[in-house]
């Protein structure tokens, strides 16, 4: 069994409150636009770090994490891209990819706007947008997303609100 954080959009941001469920997760997972230093934060913590880059990272990112990153976790198949949208509305060569691949759980960032949905059209494939951690962006509530997985089954999901924004 994996305990999971995902944290997407933190545009340079990263605070006590953020640490301390990342510190509780066996696993970080990040969908992109990490902006300055939260990388070599969470790399402190010394856990597991999956992610993508943002459209706003820079080379050092860029250097660290794709753009697609494929991966498994507890029997699932995971794919994240910072870029993704959301079932009936994803990106440009997204749904492709996922028709072609068939992961258990797509993940995406960019927009700022929690959603956790299932895609009835893609087989029940589970589509998490974590929001966004960081104070940059028009989102009024600060969120990020913790589960678990085990055994090729996902539970005990929360959404977590850190705080407004501003």
């Amino acid at each position: 069994m994996k305990k999971i954080v995902l944290l997407s959009d933190t545009h340079g941001y990263i605070d006590e409150h953020i640490l301390k469920f990342c510190k509780e997760a066996d696993e970080i997972w990040h969908g992109g636009d990490w902006g300055s230093e939260v990388n070599e934060k969470l790399e402190q913590l010394k856990k597991t770090i999956q992610g993508v880059y943002g459209n706003i990272d820079g080379q050092k990112i860029r250097a660290i994490y794709p753009e697609v990153n494929r991966f498994e976790c507890e029997g699932m198949q995971v794919i994240i891209k910072h870029i993704g949208g959301y079932p009936t509305h994803y990106a440009t060569g997204v749904k492709a990819v996922l028709v072609n691949e068939k992961p258990d759980i797509f993940i995406s960032g960019h927009s700022h706007i929690l959603k956790v949905i299932r895609d009835s059209e893609l087989k029940g494939l589970l589509h998490i947008n974590p929001g966004a951690a960081g104070v940059q962006g028009f989102h009024k509530m600060r969120t990020m997303v913790n589960f678990k997985i085990d055994n090729g089954k996902i539970f005990d999901m929360n959404v977590i609100e850190l705080g407004l924004r501003g």
